[in-house]
């Protein structure tokens, strides 16, 4: 069975004259343990549809089955536990008030996870921190860091996918390579099955497997990353993709 099983979803905003669709029917299946992209340009639904998985886009139809749970209007607690997100932006997704430990310790108490003393030191060392950062406030970290501690927040509560919207945008170069590393690792440590979307074909060719092209919320082509490695795409909209980014994919 699939990790993530989405059929024929629409998403859009407003109604009437003020409708806009960002999502067009759109289907994709991801399997456990896989990691799948979804590229595009700014606005074409790309993390439109990450948030619709999540329930943060309250107008969406079609069919969507996520971790072994048929999803409706809403998602039930169970599905927080199984699925998690990542935001683009390290500083704004991180309470500024907040250290480190409380910010784990809010998320696993959400979840009921027991022996929470524990399982946050581990949490830091499994993201690459270690118990030094326990108690440092957001404002004492670089971004590379508090991305650290947001993933080590998604996962608190043992998931089995996190959705990862441009997880690595924010961040200067040298610390993408890093964080991208310590994605790859961790998905193979924790058997995690990824979607993760990006406007950089670079980022997505070193974790994905499959990567979705989008161009005005539809899917224009999906092709696995050694089709894209050798610019092998069918859709001329996606080899101008390619060939502009050529040199970040190599």
């Amino acid at each position: 069975m699939s990790a993530i099983d989405i059929r024929h979803l629409d998403v859009w905003f407003g109604t009437g004259a003020q409708r806009a669709d960002a999502v067009k029917d759109v289907s994709f299946q991801v399997a456990d343990g896989e990691s799948f992209g979804l590229v595009g340009e700014s606005g074409s639904g790309k993390s439109t549809i990450l948030r619709a998985i999540a329930g943060l886009a309250p107008t969406w139809s079609g069919e969507m089955a996520v971790a072994g749970e048929t999803l409706g209007p809403s998602r039930s607690k169970d599905f927080y536990r199984k699925v998690q997100m990542v935001f683009q932006d390290p500083y704004a997704s991180l309470h500024p008030r907040h250290t480190v430990d409380r910010v784990l310790s809010e998320a696993m108490t959400l979840h009921g996870v027991p022996d929470i003393d524990t399982r946050i030191g581990r949490l830091l060392d499994d993201v690459g921190l270690g118990a030094g950062f326990r108690f440092r406030f957001p404002h004492q970290l670089s971004g590379g860091q508090r991305q650290r501690v947001a993933i080590a927040r998604a996962l608190a509560c043992d998931p089995q996918i996190l959705l990862l919207d441009e997880p690595t945008s924010a961040l200067d170069v040298s610390v993408q390579a890093e964080i991208l590393n310590l994605l790859a690792d961790l998905r193979r440590d924790h058997d995690l099955t990824y979607v993760m979307v990006s406007h950089d074909l670079g980022v997505v060719g070193h974790l994905c497997e499959r990567i979705a092209v989008m161009k005005e919320g539809r899917f224009v082509e999906v092709l696995g990353v050694d089709e894209m490695r050798l610019l092998e795409a069918q859709d001329p909209y996606t080899r101008h993709l390619l060939e502009s980014s050529v040199h970040s994919v190599r």
